[in-house]
């Protein structure tokens, strides 16, 4: 698949989004003015970050990861060595849910067949989930739900796995949020994304 191939696709998935009234958020975006979170950077990304749902400033401006979350994700991408724009970094929900709750399992279910579309494009050698709602879902939708366990217990742990394109590596991160009020969490996120620097290399 091309450049241009890629980013047609993409186009269709941000189209669909923003027309599918039947989505669980589409109402409270349409009532708060604010945008849908499809995801940003390359189609071509070796790394792919997965979050769980975007919070006020995504939906503000429709970019993934730019309030303080996005601020601290940056300054672990440049611990790392790894540049934002070489990574792919999306949600498993593209609308924000009110108040930045937690998604609902009918919200998950709703939205997580664009993120699968998204995978399918993009093809990363690695999957790196940030939090535990897109943790448990990238976890099952790979057959490793015998994996699974408490993210503080598999954190920074990598599990090969099988895609319809081949091998594939995921990863389980804290969420950056979670560090910001957390040293520990910040000393744990700095060196899991040491581990995913070896796999970029």
């Amino acid at each position: 698949m091309n450049k241009e191939e890629k980013r047609d696709l993409m186009l269709e998935i941000k189209e669909e989004i923003l027309q599918n009234s039947k989505l669980p958020l589409y109402k409270e975006r349409k009532k708060n003015k604010v945008f849908p979170v499809i995801g940003e950077g390359s189609h071509s990304a070796k790394i792919m970050f997965i979050g769980e749902a975007p919070g006020k400033n995504e939906a503000a401006t429709g970019r993934p990861f730019c309030g303080a979350s996005g601020k601290f994700l940056d300054k672990l991408l440049a611990h790392a060595g790894i540049k934002r724009d070489d990574v792919y970094i999306t949600n498993i929900v593209k609308d924000r849910p009110p108040a930045n709750r937690d998604p609902f399992p009918d919200e998950i279910e709703a939205y997580a067949p664009y993120l699968d579309r998204q995978i399918d494009i993009i093809r990363p050698k690695i999957i790196a989930t940030l939090g535990r709602f897109s943790m448990v879902y990238i976890m099952e939708k790979f057959g490793l739900e015998d994996r699974l366990d408490a993210i503080s217990k598999i954190h920074g742990r990598s599990f090969e796995a099988k895609a319809p394109f081949g091998k594939i590596i995921i990863t389980p991160l804290y969420h950056p949020a979670v560090a910001i009020y957390n040293p520990h969490a910040q000393e744990e996120l700095k060196k899991d994304f040491l581990v995913l620097k070896k796999f970029a290399d």
